[in-house]
């Protein structure tokens, strides 16, 4: 899987789960929600995505060449 598609899926998972949260136990789990799109905005501007090296770490988009959308900040 390329880290692109991964990163995409951990955001967009982690994104409903927030919303999940927010319906069925507190409204305060919006809070990851912001959480996540502000990392997304901040990754987009920066180049520096630590989704990134924590999907890196577990061996996600190595297999793929030209399958890193993270740039060379992200621990290469």
């Amino acid at each position: 899987m390329k880290m692109e598609n991964a990163i995409r899926i951990l955001a967009g998972t982690m994104v409903l789960l927030s919303l999940a949260l927010a319906h069925f136990v507190n409204h305060h789990w919006l809070w990851l929600a912001a959480f996540v799109g502000v990392n997304l905005i901040q990754s987009a501007l920066t180049g520096f995505c630590p989704a990134c090296n924590i999907l890196r770490r577990f061996g996600v988009g190595r297999a793929q060449p030209g399958g890193d959308c993270c740039g060379p900040k992200c621990g290469e």
